[in-house]
């Protein structure tokens, strides 16, 4: 086993830190990839233990971090994101276990054909190999990419935000305790031990070979920076600008519930809605109920004159407005012509993360699932399940905006690459 990694904040040396945490990262790689299947499970249920058992330590930590933030004046969506309750402690622990569930990706042979000559040949998932997650406020991401990471053979180095500090170290205790019991090394889970900033800069570089892929999770500055720089390949969503149009054909009581849900559950996640597109067959008999319903639940619409109309209560959109990842109980909201004019509204300020259409006509919703380019589109049901849990995959690293390798929800399976293994029985070419 890889012996633990004996550091401090503050190194005078942090590239060679980090070198070195890259190199145990890279030697636990080559270890994981070859790891049967019932040695990651040992050691994800001892994660799932350990994560439960410890609860009160972790919400403790967490405590110390919320409280450091909230001193700082942060906002409530970003202390909501930062917040751990046992309740979600436990979903970080009920998430380990669907992980363990789930089958194990690696050796899986996708494909299988004879070729004339009478060589066979397969494709073969196998891991990334070193995956780098750089994250912001959310601790939970060291949990959920960590133990992807092992299930899907890949080592994950995970820097998360000098906010969640003390969260993620006493997450990242009850994985390096599943790791020990399964006799896996600790490099397989790194958690960069320090807040220096110039962190993220020696990630995006690659480590010298020593990372394969780069996961951001958080802000759009963060996003923006590591698609700027980063010299490694990187799956990443810039922003969730998700829209939710409202067809002639909605029911009125399932598109209060879905636009509710999908904008206020949790304004600050990535899949929140962030505008409201309205049909104008529509407008008449849902569009002051909408916003009303939006704005009672204190939600601050911004709309353009057919919304200001319909509820005084609504403020003036601007340009901007349609373009913009809130984060918060803010929603844009306007009323199109129809279908069409919804398709290009979304073409245009999309962001092609997560995109759903209330409607009861089958052929509009045909063609808004056809036609919308994002990684997540839905029919009469809210953009809040754009999440690797709700998919089913247990949890996820990220949703991938992009349209090379993985897209949308990144569970354990796109973590994975693949390999041809070619079995000949003495053939030559001529």
């Amino acid at each position: 086993m890889t012996a633990p990694l004996k550091t401090v904040e503050g190194s005078d040396d942090l590239s060679a830190q980090m070198m070195q945490l890259g190199a145990a990262a890279r030697a636990a790689a080559r270890q994981l990839a070859i790891a049967p299947t019932e040695q990651k499970n040992l050691a994800l249920a001892a994660m799932e233990r350990a994560i439960r058992a410890h609860c009160e330590a972790i919400l403790a930590a967490n405590a110390e971090d919320v409280a450091e933030v909230r001193a700082a004046g942060a906002s409530s969506a970003f202390i909501d994101r930062l917040t751990l309750t046992p309740a979600r402690v436990a979903a970080i622990a009920d998430g380990i276990k669907v992980i363990h569930d789930i089958a194990d990706p690696i050796g899986a042979v996708t494909e299988r054909w004879q070729r004339p000559n009478g060589m066979v040949i397969e494709r073969v998932r196998v891991p990334l190999g070193v995956i780098g997650v750089i994250f912001e406020s959310r601790p939970n991401v060291t949990a959920d990419a960590g133990v992807l990471g092992l299930k899907s053979g890949n080592a994950v180095m995970l820097r998360g935000g000098s906010d969640s500090f003390r969260s993620c170290r006493a997450i990242h205790d009850c994985l390096l305790a599943g790791l020990r019991e399964a006799g896996l090394p600790e490099g397989a889970i790194t958690l960069v031990p320090v807040r220096d900033r110039a962190a993220v800069g020696l990630m995006l570089s690659g480590l010298g070979g020593q990372i394969d892929v780069i996961v951001p999770r958080g802000g759009k500055s963060l996003v923006a920076r590591v698609e700027a720089e980063a010299r490694v390949p990187v799956f990443a969503h810039l922003e969730g600008v998700n829209h939710v149009y409202v067809d002639r054909a909605a029911d009125l009581e399932m598109a209060k519930a879905i636009v509710l849900n999908a904008k206020m559950r949790r304004p600050g996640v990535c899949g929140a809605a962030e505008t409201l597109l309205v049909d104008a067959g529509a407008a008449e008999r849902h569009l002051a109920p909408l916003v009303g319903a939006l704005i009672d639940a204190g939600c601050e619409v911004r709309g353009d004159a057919a919304v200001q109309q319909a509820d005084p209560r609504a403020k003036a959109a601007s340009e901007q407005d349609w373009g913009t990842e809130y984060g918060e109980p803010i929603i844009a909201a306007r009323v199109v012509a129809g279908l069409d004019d919804a398709l290009a509204h979304i073409a245009r300020y999309g962001s092609h993360h997560t995109e759903a259409i209330i409607t009861e006509d089958q052929a509009a919703a045909a063609r808004f699932l056809n036609e919308v380019d994002a990684a997540i589109v839905l029919h009469n049901a809210s953009t809040q399940f754009a999440d690797g849990g709700e998919f089913g995959f247990g949890a996820e690293i990220g949703i991938a905006t992009g349209k090379f390798h993985a897209r949308g929800p990144v569970g354990a399976e796109q973590l994975t690459s693949f390999k041809y293994r070619v079995h000949g029985t003495g053939q030559t070419r001529p």
